[in-house]
């Protein structure tokens, strides 16, 4: 019971996270490309990114625990010996990218976001867009037996 548990709150994690992040990249960040207006990217962090970072950190929470239970005392997850201990590790270093580029985009770009800086926030957004969906192709071949 308990794995379905976190099975299905993981689940919910990753479609707020990668939800709000596809309506950023697809709805969001054109029209403020568009107009050249980081107001709109403001607008929308400002009310995502608690809900969002919440989810994230769910994801998280319940990605460990589910790992946890998959490889009890992580034993035989190092080898990567098996689809299950390779999309799981290529998920943490997924995590890891996410968080590189949130924490720059966070510290080093949206303190000074203007017209002129619109497009390195772009990036940062298209990308983490990408790792996110990347997260979900996994998170799904995992819960299928693998994707190959």
């Amino acid at each position: 019971m308990l794995f379905k548990i976190l099975v299905i709150l993981h689940t919910l994690g990753a479609t707020v996270w990668t939800g709000g992040h596809l309506v950023l990249a697809v709805t969001v960040l054109p029209q403020a490309l568009k107009t050249r207006d980081p107001d709109r990217i403001h607008q929308f962090e400002e009310h995502f990114e608690g809900f969002g970072l919440a989810a994230l950190l769910l994801q998280v929470i319940t990605g460990l625990w589910l790992t946890w239970i998959y490889f009890p005392g992580l034993q035989n997850f190092w080898a990567f010996d098996s689809f299950l201990s390779r999309y799981i590790g290529i998920k943490l270093g997924l995590l890891l990218a996410t968080l590189a580029l949130a924490v720059h985009a966070r510290f080093l770009i949206i303190p000074k976001l203007t017209k002129e800086t619109l497009n390195s926030l772009a990036y940062h957004i298209v990308g983490v867009t990408t790792l996110a969906v990347l997260f979900v192709i996994l998170g799904a071949g995992i819960r299928l037996g693998g994707l190959t």
